[in-house]
């Protein structure tokens, strides 16, 4: 008589859901899929330590966290606005017989520029709830944010 393994058939199945959610992400993130998946979960600890932050202060308020979370969506559709123009212009590209394949870049520039903010605000909010952050932390996410930015700050 064989023993059933409860633990294999639990582990399978695990491996199974796994599998289908890499599978789906990858079809419709593209191979770099794990990029958009760390920026969601910097969104979520954002999210989590502003609230945190409000809390230790004796400042929650229920409209700001709605504020945030809209604002988390709205990043979302900033960064499916910057690929959706660059595979517009790609298109557009095709169609006149000119190489715009370039513009994809504005959609990983602005994805890298979201996650650059999203480490400076968790930093941020872990600084203004009094935990002792590294300051090559905090000065090294600056220096990022200048390098990212620094188009943007010559216009102004």
């Amino acid at each position: 008589m064989k023993k059933m393994n409860y633990a294999e058939a639990i582990i399978d199945g695990y491996n199974a859901v796994t599998g289908a959610i890499v599978a789906v992400l990858s079809y419709i993130l593209g191979e770099h899929w794990i990029l958009f998946v760390a920026f969601l979960g910097l969104n979520v600890a954002d999210w989590i330590t502003g609230w945190m932050k409000s809390r230790m202060a004796g400042k929650e308020n229920s409209s700001a966290g709605w504020k945030g979370v809209l604002k988390k969506l709205g990043y979302w559709l900033m960064i499916m606005v910057a690929f959706g123009a660059g595979a517009v212009f790609i298109e557009i590209g095709n169609s006149i017989g000119v190489d715009l394949g370039i513009t994809t870049l504005l959609g990983w520039f602005v994805l890298a520029s979201l996650i650059v903010n999203e480490i400076r605000s968790i930093c941020e909010n872990f600084v203004e709830a009094g935990y002792n952050v590294p300051q090559i932390l905090v000065k090294g996410l600056e220096v990022a944010d200048k390098v990212v930015n620094q188009e943007q700050e010559g216009d102004e």
